[in-house]
């Protein structure tokens, strides 16, 4: 018999695949909960909106998200140079012109929900700092190994590198055609230089 906190997590990861391939203004409860397989009364069990069902989704998928930097940016054996160009390839085999299952969802959700919940928007926002954070430490890493330099702060150039890459994601899916991912692949290499 299924806990209370398997239901939970089966309405988190039906939302976030169902969502990351529809959108969240596509998407209403009664689907979640269908693929969920979850009574529609749990929802509310556990969630006092679809606002706070996403709110709580987006925590739970940049949370794995950083799991995953983490592994890829915790690998001490290789210079940081080396471990970001990994996440970035990375990125590019995760997230392309495939069904993401949901690794795609801070590009998915980012352009539609910003305007239409501040409680979504302010998710995105703490969860994409945490990542363009994760992204600084490693070039401050790499300044220091001598594995990289950059021409600018290097607050400054997490934060670009993270846009291209989200431009690059959207550009993706808008030509179906994987060279934007390349060309992002390609600066990001020259951006990071030796």
């Amino acid at each position: 018999m299924p806990t209370e906190t398997d239901s939970r997590r089966s309405i988190l990861d039906a939302g976030q695949r169902t969502i990351a391939r529809k959108g969240w203004a596509a998407v209403g409860l009664t689907e979640i909960l269908t693929v969920a397989g979850v009574p529609k009364g749990s929802f509310y069990y556990y969630f006092g909106s679809k606002d706070a069902f996403g709110e709580a989704m987006l925590q739970e998928y940049f949370t794995e998200y950083f799991a995953e930097m983490d592994e890829i940016f915790g690998q001490a054996d290789l210079d940081a140079r080396t471990r970001l160009m990994q996440y970035w390839e990375n990125w590019r085999a995760t997230q392309g012109l495939s069904d993401c299952e949901g690794k795609c969802l801070a590009v998915k959700l980012g352009a539609e929900v910003a305007d239409l919940s501040e409680t979504l928007r302010v998710a995105l926002k703490n969860g994409t700092t945490g990542i363009t954070d994760r992204i600084q430490s490693m070039i401050d890493l790499g300044l220091t190994d001598g594995s990289l330099s950059i021409d600018s702060a290097p607050d400054v150039a997490a934060q670009t590198l993270y846009d291209l890459w989200l431009g690059a994601s959207v550009m993706c899916k808008i030509q179906r055609d994987i060279t934007p991912m390349d060309n992002a692949l390609t600066l990001t290499e020259y951006l990071l230089h030796h």
